[in-house]
């Protein structure tokens, strides 16, 4: 009997993860990996249809540098974690070149999860956004009053959950998108044209500061990945915290048993561990038992694409 890998052989305390990482650690290589991962996004998009360095010049000449004090809380700090580097950036999040491209990376992201069909990028992130929906519709909350996406970058996905439950039911969503990022914020409120998200929050997901019982529906998603676990169970704790009794929690990640993910390239592997931090903790994360520790029920794992899972679990009425 062939016995299904929890996670992949480029993650954790393996000897091919421990490769990596040392290659990781090694300045002069760092620094070529980091170019080449930011690379390989971008040539995905534009060879794809996404422009890039298009969308990029348009957002820098918007005139958002002026108006970051609009979006942000003097109150935040920024915990150690969210300061290294990570996405190829120097700064992680902190930066307008981070938020400058981070919806032209989705995009690239959704195209390399369908590699291999002749998709176009707005199919392709369509089709990323529905899987995800289509689990909440099959195992989530039937209607919803008050939506928190946290993480929610530039509001992508905050966007798209909060029109895919406004288009399925009468009565009106009010829907909050919380970042740590201020420059991921003030991209989100400028793509919000016609004012759809109730607050766009600049919050520790930690500590948000919102009100105990909230919320109906509370997502994170494609962040997990980016934290560590510590950080990773207080957010589970303050998500319990904000959901009314009976309110959902759902997650979208990547998915440590996907076969795709485990048998990524050396080349892909070793460019994305070189961006992302916290892999090696993600991938050996068992998130459900964690959920069920934090005082989650009915918690239940559904891979919605190749690469991808879908985690939905409830707060006890």
């Amino acid at each position: 009997m062939t016995m299904t890998k929890t996670k992949p052989d480029w993650a954790g305390e393996d000897f091919l993860s421990r490769a990596v990482n040392v290659l990781i650690q090694t300045k002069p290589i760092y620094q070529l990996m980091k170019r080449q991962a930011r690379q390989v996004l971008i040539n995905t998009a534009e060879k794809n249809g996404v422009a890039w360095r298009k969308n990029y010049a348009t957002l820098a000449a918007a005139g958002l540098q002026e108006r970051l004090a609009e979006v942000s809380n003097p109150a935040v700090t920024y915990p150690d974690y969210y300061q290294v580097p990570f996405h190829a950036y120097d700064a992680g999040n902190l930066c307008w070149d981070a938020a400058f491209e981070a919806e032209s990376a989705t995009y690239a992201m959704a195209l390399r999860v369908w590699k291999n069909e002749p998709l176009t990028w707005q199919v392709a992130h369509d089709r990323l956004r529905s899987t995800f929906h289509q689990v909440l519709a099959d195992c989530g909350p039937d209607t919803v009053q008050d939506v928190l996406d946290i993480g929610c970058s530039v509001g992508i996905s905050t966007l798209a959950l909060h029109r895919f439950y406004q288009q399925r039911q009468t009565t009106p969503v009010r829907t909050i998108g919380l970042d740590l990022s201020p420059h991921m914020l003030a991209v989100a409120r400028q793509r919000d044209t016609h004012h759809e998200i109730a607050q766009w929050l600049h919050a520790q997901a930690e500590q948000s500061g919102l009100p105990d019982g909230s919320f109906d529906l509370i997502t994170l998603q494609f962040v997990l990945h980016e934290l560590p676990q510590e950080a990773t169970h207080q957010i589970f704790q303050e998500v319990l915290r904000l959901l009314r009794p009976g309110g959902c929690f759902a997650i979208v990640d990547n998915n440590p048993k996907s076969p795709v993910i485990q048998n990524l390239p050396p080349v892909l592997f070793t460019l994305m561990k070189s961006t992302e931090p916290w892999s090696d903790e993600y991938y050996t994360f068992d998130v459900e038992a964690n959920l069920a520790k934090t005082g989650f029920a009915n918690v239940k794992t559904v891979a919605s694409d190749p690469r991808h899972r879908t985690i939905v679990s409830f707060k006890l009425p």
